[in-house]
C-alpha cells in the first residue's frame, strides 16, 4: 500500500493546469499547513510544467525545467546571465548571481530566444520561452497557459525541442485541458516531432516548429469536430426525451413518469 507521502505527492504532481493552489488547499485539510516534506513533488511539478518565475534583478520571466537546473534548487537564465535559487513550494526566488553557461553557440541561443519570442507572440495569447544550452545541443521550451476558471476550464500547451549541432530537430508537444462544469473531463494528448530541420539558422528552426505545431493544432480541431458531431452524440442524447434539461438539484423531488415524463398523477 502506498504511503501517505506518496499519495499526497501524486495529487500534487497530477494537478491540472492553473489549479495547483486548489489542490494544495484540499491537501492542507488532510495534512495541515506544513508542506515542506513534499518539496520534491512540488519541484517535479514545476519543472515538468515549465512554471515561469521572476528572477531577482531580471527583466522577464524564466522557466523552471531540468534543462536549466544547476542542482540544489538553483537555475540559470542565459538571457540575463544570472543564476538564482528557488524555494519550494512558495516559488520565491532569491540569491541571484552571475552565471555564464558553457556553450559553443551563444549567438545562436540569443537569436533563437528573440525569434521564438516574436513567433510565440503571434501564435499564443500569452507564453514564455526558454532556450538553454545542453552540451553541444540546445533545448527550446515553449509554454502557453490559458485559464478561465469563471467558465470552469483551464489549459496548457507545452513544447520541448532539442536542436542538435547538426541542425536536426526533435521534440514533443503536450496539451493538457481540464473542463469541470457539472462534471470532470480532462484531455491530455501529445505529439512527437522528429527528423525535421537540417539548418541551424534561428529563422529556419522557427519555421519548422511553427509548421509542426500548426499541423498538430489543425488535427486537434478536426478531432474535436468529429467527436462533437459523432462520438459524443453516439454516447447519449444531448437532451432527454422531454427536450428539457434535468434540474439535478431537484431530482429528489421528481415523481418518475409524472414530472419527468409529463404525465399526471392518478
Amino acid at each position: 500500500m502506498a504511503s501517505k507521502t506518496a499519495i499526497i505527492s501524486s495529487f500534487i504532481e497530477a494537478a491540472p493546469p492553473g489549479e495547483l493552489s486548489n489542490v494544495v488547499a484540499d491537501i492542507k485539510t488532510l495534512v495541515g499547513d506544513d508542506l515542506q516534506s513534499y518539496e520534491p513533488a512540488f519541484k517535479k511539478y514545476h519543472e515538468e510544467q515549465y512554471t515561469a518565475v521572476d528572477v531577482p534583478g531580471g527583466s522577464g520571466k524564466v522557466l523552471l525545467s531540468k534543462y536549466n537546473s544547476l542542482g540544489s534548487n538553483r537555475y540559470f537564465d542565459p538571457t540575463s546571465g544570472n543564476s538564482f535559487a528557488v524555494s519550494f513550494p512558495s516559488l520565491k526566488t532569491s540569491d541571484a548571481d552571475s552565471h555564464s553557461p558553457e556553450t559553443s553557440n551563444p549567438d545562436l541561443i540569443r537569436s533563437l530566444q528573440a525569434a521564438f519570442s516574436k513567433s510565440a507572440a503571434e501564435h499564443f495569447p500569452s507564453s514564455t520561452i526558454g532556450v538553454f544550452p545542453i552540451g553541444s545541443d540546445i533545448a527550446i521550451l515553449i509554454v502557453a497557459n490559458k485559464y478561465s476558471p469563471q467558465n470552469f476550464w483551464n489549459g496548457r500547451w507545452r513544447s520541448t525541442y532539442v536542436l542538435c549541432d547538426s541542425g536536426k530537430l526533435s521534440g514533443r508537444i503536450k496539451v493538457d485541458v481540464h473542463y469541470y462544469e457539472d462534471g470532470n473531463v480532462r484531455m491530455q494528448t501529445e505529439r512527437e516531432v522528429s527528423g525535421v530541420g537540417g539548418s541551424v539558422g534561428a529563422e529556419s528552426v522557427v519555421r519548422e516548429i511553427a509548421k509542426a505545431e500548426n499541423k498538430f493544432q489543425e488535427e486537434l480541431n478536426r478531432g474535436f469536430v468529429t467527436m462533437a458531431e459523432g462520438s459524443f452524440k453516439g454516447l447519449r442524447r444531448q437532451l432527454p426525451v422531454t427536450r428539457q434539461r434535468v434540474e439535478w438539484e431537484k431530482i429528489g423531488g421528481y415523481r418518475l413518469g409524472q414530472d419527468i415524463g409529463g404525465g399526471r398523477s392518478k
